[in-house]
C-alpha cells in the first residue's frame, strides 16, 4: 500500500498516567426503578386498561370459582347421594348462560340498557311478591326468597333486584341531572329511596338480611355518586342503621351471628360453629395450601363450603397465596369499575358503573369479612366465585355492563378500532402509498 493510500488518522488520544483516577461509569441499575415506574404508569394510563382489567379479572375469578366449586362441593354432593360433579355441572350451565348474558350486555348501547331498566324493575318486584305467596315461594335455610322453576332449579328474585335497582336508579338520577334537579333534596331522595325501601321490605319479609345489606350499600353508592350533601347522606344512613339495629335486636339468630365476630370457640350451644371452622380452614392452609381437593373442613365440619364459605375452602387448599390472589382480582375489578365511572361524561354510565362496582366490592367485603371473623355472617355469596346460578347470572350481566361502558370511552373506541385487522391494513396501506413531501 502506498503512502498516499493510507488512511489518515487523527491524533492518538493521550493515555492516562499511572495513578490518575478514571471517570466512573454509571452503574447499570441507575434509572432502572424510575424507568420501570414510568413504563408501568404509561401502561396503566392506556385507554384499554380498564377494559382488559374488567375482562381479565372477572374471567379469572369465574374460572377459579368453577374449580373451587367442584372441589368444595364433592363431599356435600356425595353426602346427599348425588354424583360428585352435581353442583359443578349446574354451576357450569349457569356460567354458560351467564356468558351469553355478559356478551349481550357488553354489546348493547346505553340507550337500550336504560330502556331495559323499567321492565326489569317491574318484573323483579312482581317475582318478589310471588315469593311471599304461600304455596309458590320456597323456604331455604330459614329464608323464604326462592321460586321453584321445576326439578332441581330454583330462582332467587332478590338477586336480580340488585341489578334492577342499579339500572333504574342510574337512569332516574341521569334524567334528573340533565334537568338540573339533583340540587334539591326531595328530587334526590324521591322516588329512589322509597322504591329501595320497597325492595328491602319484600326481601326482609323472607328474612334475608344479607341481601338487604347489599341493597342498602347500592343505595348509598348511588346517593354518593349523585353528590348528596353530608347531612342528607348521614340522615339516610342513620335511618338505615336504626332499622337494621331493630331487625337484629328482635332476632335471636341475628344476635347470635353478631356475637360470633372474632369468636375462637364454638359457643355454649354451638352457635359459632360455622365461623370458628371457617377460621380453622384458613389457618390450616399455610402459605400455599394443602392442594386442590385436600381440604379437611369440607368433610362435614364446615357448613355451606361451596356457597357462603367457599373462600375458607380456597384458603385451606390454595393457602395464603391463593386467597391473596383472589383479593387482588377483586381489587383490580373494583379499581377498573371506579376508573370507568370516573372518566366518563355520560351521567347514566357514571351512576351505573359506580353502582355495579359498589355491589361487587361490597358483597365481596361482606362475604370475605364474615369468613375472616371480622363481620357477622350475612349469608351472601362471593360474587362470580360461589355456587349459585341466581347470584351468578345478574353478576355476569353486570360485568357485561362494565365492559360495554369501558368500550364506549372515545379513546378506547379508537384503540379497539386500530386493533381490527381491516383497520390496520388500511392504515399501513395509507402509510406506504403516501409520497414524500418533495416528490411530484
Amino acid at each position: 500500500m502506498t503512502q498516499s493510500s493510507r488512511p489518515v488518522r487523527g491524533p492518538a488520544a493521550p493515555r492516562p498516567r499511572a495513578g490518575t483516577p478514571r471517570t466512573p461509569r454509571p452503574p447499570r441499575g441507575t434509572g432502572g426503578p424510575r424507568r420501570m415506574y414510568e413504563r408501568a404508569r404509561s401502561a396503566w394510563d392506556r385507554p384499554l386498561t380498564a377494559y382488559y382489567l374488567i375482562l381479565g379479572s372477572s374471567l379469572l375469578i369465574t374460572v377459579l370459582g368453577l374449580v373451587m366449586v367442584y372441589s368444595a362441593s364433592m363431599i356435600k354432593a356425595l353426602e346427599w347421594s348425588l354424583p360428585s360433579a352435581y353442583f359443578f355441572r349446574k354451576q357450569l350451565v349457569a356460567v354458560a348462560i351467564g356468558s351469553v348474558l355478559l356478551l349481550i350486555a357488553s354489546r348493547l348501547p346505553s340507550r337500550l340498557h336504560r330502556a331495559l331498566s323499567y321492565p326489569l324493575l317491574v318484573g323483579t318486584v312482581f317475582l318478589m311478591v310471588l315469593v311471599q305467596v304461600p304455596g309458590i315461594g320456597q323456604e331455604v335455610s330459614g329464608n323464604q326468597n326462592w321460586l321453584s322453576l321445576g326439578g332441581p332449579f330454583q330462582l332467587q328474585p332478590s338477586e336480580f333486584g340488585k341489578l334492577a335497582l342499579i339500572l333504574w336508579g342510574a337512569d332516574l338520577l341521569a334524567r334528573k341531572q340533565d334537568r338540573r334537579l339533583l340540587n334539591q333534596w326531595k328530587h334526590m331522595l324521591v322516588p329512589l329511596v322509597p322504591v329501595t325501601f320497597l325492595l328491602l321490605g319484600l326481601i326482609m319479609l323472607g328474612g334475608d338480611m344479607g341481601t338487604s345489606i347489599i341493597l342498602a350499600a347500592i343505595l348509598f353508592g348511588l346517593l354518593w355518586l349523585a353528590g348528596a350533601p353530608t347531612r342528607l347522606f348521614a340522615g339516610v344512613l342513620s335511618v338505615a342503621l336504626l332499622v337494621g339495629f331493630m331487625l337484629i335486636r328482635t332476632s335471636e339468630n341475628r344476635m347470635a351471628r353478631l356475637s360470633c365476630i372474632g369468636a375462637v370457640d364454638l359457643g355454649p350451644k354451638g352457635e359459632c360453629w360455622q365461623a370458628v371452622h371457617g377460621i380453622y380452614a384458613l389457618a390450616s392452609g399455610g402459605w400455599f395450601g394443602s392442594g386442590l381437593g385436600a381440604s379437611v373442613e369440607k368433610w362435614g365440619q364446615l357448613p355451606e363450603p361451596h356457597t357462603d364459605f367457599i373462600f375458607a375452602v380456597a384458603g385451606e387448599e390454595l393457602g395464603l397465596a391463593g386467597t391473596l390472589s383472589v383479593l387482588a382480582l377483586f381489587a383490580a375489578l373494583g379499581y377498573a369499575g371506579i376508573r370507568v365511572a370516573g372518566r366518563t361524561e355520560d351521567p347514566f354510565v357514571r351512576y351505573a358503573a359506580g353502582g355495579v362496582t359498589t355491589w361487587i366490592t361490597a358483597q365481596a367485603v361482606v362475604n370475605i369479612g364474615a369468613v375472616l371473623g371480622l363481620l357477622p355472617i350475612a349469608g351472601v355469596p362471593l360474587p362470580l366465585f360461589s355456587y349459585g346460578g341466581s347470584a351468578l347470572l345478574p353478576s355476569m350481566f353486570a360485568i357485561g355492563l362494565l365492559i360495554a361502558f369501558a368500550r364506549e370511552d372515545p379513546a378506547a373506541k379508537a384503540a379497539l378500532a386500530m386493533r381490527r385487522p381491516g383497520v390496520r391494513w388500511k392504515t399501513m396501506r395509507r402509510r406506504v402509498t403516501r409520497r414524500p413531501s418533495g416528490e411530484r
